[in-house]
């Protein structure tokens, strides 16, 4: 295991900035998600620590040793690629003892690890198949089994999970996320699914257009986002036009007050998440903000309902409730009708 130190990194190709003066530092044993959206930069960063693209400035530090000018087989780094990359020629135990056998690693260890990467990942029985004899989640257990038996300083994950279908991916993420936990391996992954990374990275790194806007937990970027991409990338939400107030008060155009417990005088947006808006018949004391909403229209998705809101002056809102409590709050969802919808000052966030 080792930390992650980057200073400077800069990339270009012709007038075109991939990253830009990137810095950041990765904890040891810590699992690091670098999000954003394509060709923001994410994918050109891992290939630069992994070794495979020299960066034009700056510098990689891998625990105490400077890696910036090293070769990609000398910085002892496990890579695991979108799709996968295993020899279709070699068997499941072949495919795994790769880097053993190029580092000349002894028979009966070399043996002795590859049992043991396979058994972290569930497939031991399957040594003496093919690639295309697996599963494409099978296929990428291997992967990550190759790439954990050299016992990498750290692991870089290039959108593990894209190639496999919604139901297979939420299995291998959870599996992933375990295993590097019990491992302890300083772990950074690329990807460009928000609720992936949100579920599995101790921090998350958001990029756009080769920088870094926002570093932070999923929470902390979710609650707190610095500005309007971030805000917009990292889950749903609604943002309000207005103008704040050092009073903690949020006004819309049409004259629409909110009261907040972000002061930020300046701000023309308020962010509310669909979640946070409660849907009632009446107004509900306890709640600082009772607004009187129209609804425009909902979408039943089993377990939540999406109800689509208007504001007196126009503008449009989002709420995610469940069908429970519609129930119980006795609200019918009649396009045209009109219900209460109660805020908490502390989610509305000012931006």
């Amino acid at each position: 295991m080792a930390d992650v130190e980057i200073t400077g990194l800069t990339k270009t190709y012709g007038p075109f900035r991939a990253v830009s003066n990137l810095t950041l530092q990765v904890n040891e044993g810590e699992f690091m998600i670098f999000l954003g959206p394509s060709g923001c930069g994410k994918t050109t960063t891992l290939r630069m620590l992994a070794g495979f693209i020299a960066p034009d400035t700056g510098s990689l530090r891998l625990g105490a040793k400077d890696i910036t000018h090293e070769p990609p087989y000398r910085r002892n780094i496990g890579l695991v690629f979108q799709n996968y990359a295993l020899f279709p020629h070699l068997n499941i135990f072949e495919n795994v003892a790769f880097g053993l056998r190029r580092r000349k690693i002894a028979e009966p260890e070399l043996k002795s690890r590859v049992a043991a990467a396979l058994d972290l990942v569930d497939l031991p029985h399957l040594a003496d198949r093919l690639p295309k004899q697996l599963s494409g989640g099978q296929q990428q257990r291997v992967a990550i089994a190759r790439a954990i038996a050299i016992r990498p300083d750290i692991l870089l994950l290039d959108e593990p999970l894209s190639n496999l279908d919604a139901r297979l991916r939420l299995q291998v993420r959870d599996e992933l996320r375990s295993l590097q936990k019990s491992l302890g391996i300083t772990t950074i992954m690329v990807t460009h699914d928000q609720e992936e990374a949100m579920s599995v990275g101790d921090r998350l790194v958001l990029m756009r257009a080769g920088e870094i806007e926002q570093v932070g937990t999923a929470k902390e970027l979710y609650n707190q986002p610095v500005n309007r991409f971030v805000a917009d990338f990292i889950g749903r939400t609604n943002f309000i036009q207005g103008k704040g107030s050092g009073r903690g008060l949020f006004t819309t155009p049409g004259g629409v007050e909110l009261t907040t417990s972000h002061y930020q005088p300046d701000a023309t947006e308020a962010l509310i998440r669909p979640e946070a808006l409660r849907l009632s018949r009446v107004t509900v004391p306890s709640a600082p903000n009772n607004l009187a909403v129209r609804i425009v229209n909902s979408v039943f998705l089993g377990g939540m309902v999406e109800v689509g809101l208007v504001l007196a002056d126009g503008q449009h809102l989002t709420a995610v409730t469940s069908p429970r409590e519609l129930t119980e709050a006795g609200i019918e969802l009649v396009p045209g009708s009109s219900v209460m919808i109660s805020i908490a000052s502390t989610d509305v966030v000012l931006l």
